[in-house]
């Protein structure tokens, strides 16, 4: 299979998947078929697929990444030891595990096309992703604290873990329980990462954008954090600071120095 007979399966598949879109039809432009493929995945509910959907989509996710470019954290060049700043896409980035601002429920983003980190990931990853949140948070019983987070494999994603943390939406006025709770995001991170023997993370701007937490104050807190754990752990993970935005780029360019 090439990548268009695999997107069309897959797409197929999907919509055979519901008896809501019987009669949906398969458009013929590529960037259409993506956006459809992606959709679906993005509201696709959690449950286990067959194995002859798994390997196509695992085969067409990784093709999709690979075309993109992969950068491996080997071929970064610290700004201090152990630590990097990376201004690019965190699902093509090879490294232990990356950062998922993920919400309480812990399952993705389930807007199609959305162009959150939460979806990016999930869609990258592959279904496979959405199930084992779902049967750690079934098995918990409750929504994630936030400030807290949890690990699991990163399927299609060329790193190791996804770590996703619950970060402090910010209500009106910045407090300080907001702050504590995003510092709590980073040591939860990081505790985890250790737990599982995890060499380098990266870290998105976790609640800035749409959780609305200012981004100089986000950015001196996750700096703050690290390197106090770094510190009290005796810890060498690596540590990148990844960036979306140039905002955010010169913030940690300035506090980092």
């Amino acid at each position: 299979m090439n990548q268009k007979t695999r997107r069309e399966f897959l797409i197929r598949y999907l919509l055979d998947e519901s008896s809501g879109y019987k009669n949906a039809n398969i458009p013929e432009r590529e960037h259409e078929q993506k956006d459809l493929l992606r959709g679906l995945f993005n509201v696709r509910m959690p449950k286990s697929a067959d194995t002859d959907f798994l390997t196509v989509q695992d085969e067409y996710l990784k093709e999709e990444i690979s075309s993109r470019g992969i950068t491996d954290i080997k071929d970064l060049t610290p700004i201090q030891k152990d630590i990097y700043i990376w201004q690019g896409d965190i699902t093509a980035l090879r490294c232990g595990a990356i950062v998922n601002a993920a919400n309480c429920k812990m399952l993705g983003c389930f807007i199609p096309n959305h162009r959150c980190i939460d979806n990016a990931i999930h869609t990258y990853a592959g279904v496979q992703l959405r199930y084992r949140c779902a049967e750690i948070m079934d098995k918990q019983g409750s929504d994630e604290k936030t400030g807290s987070a949890k690990i699991t494999p990163a399927y299609n994603l060329p790193c190791d873990y996804v770590i996703h943390t619950v970060g402090p939406i910010v209500y009106g006025m910045l407090t300080e329980e907001d702050e504590s709770l995003l510092a709590s995001c980073y040591e939860s991170c990081l505790a985890l990462a250790d737990d599982k023997a995890v060499k380098s993370i990266a870290f998105c701007c976790i609640s800035t954008g749409e959780f609305h937490f200012p981004n100089q104050r986000a950015a001196e807190i996750a700096v703050h954090t690290v390197k106090q754990y770094k510190k009290d752990k005796n810890s060498d993970i690596e540590v990148v600071f990844n960036v979306f935005k140039d905002i955010d780029y010169e913030i940690y360019r300035k506090l980092l120095g």
